[in-house]
């Protein structure tokens, strides 16, 4: 890696918002060091290079920092031409794909997590918050994609597909472990179309998490809320290998 573009990466496994960029990275080609963070003991890099949130996944570009995936999305498609455009050329549709981006992002990834992390009324009632989301997204996406269908492949993977990949791509686990189908292709079939599409894409395939250590993950992510214990550090970085 030459030393005037020197890019190192800050994350820890099995975290949506640090493969989204990790995908990025893949798909523009750029060369990069992974920085494995222990979030029980945070490092001094980390500290010092993000201090207002201290949190993953950071960026370091020539020795600056970028802090929160979909600001790193963003930067990493500004500074770097090669590789799929991650946001349309089109203002427009630039300004569709971000707020997708962000309803994905802020809304369906809180509601989602709520699913996981609670059981009974509380649970039920984040199932439906979650369903009414994916109809509020399906119906956007039909009116986002040209005639109404996801057209993706590696050569045009934009900033919107990757945000939805990083939450949907282990859908499989997220279903085995809270009992619960969301990517229902008779209810959703633009978001199943589209899903289907892009975890196919063998850049995708190279950064997904295996089922089964997905399913771990996400299964003491659940155990350690319901029980109101502190997610074991080791769960989250004992498999390293991305």
């Amino acid at each position: 890696m030459a030393e005037q573009d020197k890019v190192i990466l800050l994350g820890i496994w099995g975290s949506p918002f640090v493969s989204r960029v990790i995908l990025a990275l893949k798909l523009k080609g750029i060369a990069y060091e992974y920085v494995i963070e222990d979030l029980t003991n945070k490092s001094d890099l980390l500290l010092k290079s993000n201090p207002v949130y201290k949190k993953v996944p950071l960026l370091i570009h020539n020795g600056k920092p970028i802090a929160e995936s979909l600001v790193i999305l963003e930067y990493i498609d500004e500074t770097w031409k090669r590789g799929p455009k991650l946001l349309p050329h089109n203002p427009y549709k630039r300004a569709q794909a971000r707020f997708w981006a962000k309803f994905i992002h802020e809304q369906i990834f809180e509601t989602i997590s709520l699913v996981v992390k609670t059981e009974g009324e509380a649970q039920q009632k984040a199932i439906n918050d979650v369903f009414d989301q994916l109809n509020l997204l399906e119906n956007g996406m039909k009116t986002f994609f040209e005639e109404g269908k996801p057209c993706v492949d590696q050569n045009n993977v934009g900033l919107l597909d990757i945000v939805f990949c990083s939450l949907f791509g282990p859908h499989e686990a997220q279903e085995e472990v809270i009992g619960i189908k969301f990517m229902v292709a008779e209810k959703f079939p633009v978001l199943f179309s589209w899903l289907m599409t892009i975890v196919e894409l063998q850049a995708v395939k190279e950064i997904l998490p295996p089922h089964d250590k997905a399913v771990d993950v996400i299964q003491f992510i659940r155990q350690s809320a319901l029980k109101s214990l502190p997610i074991p550090h080791d769960v989250l970085v004992k498999h390293t290998t991305i």
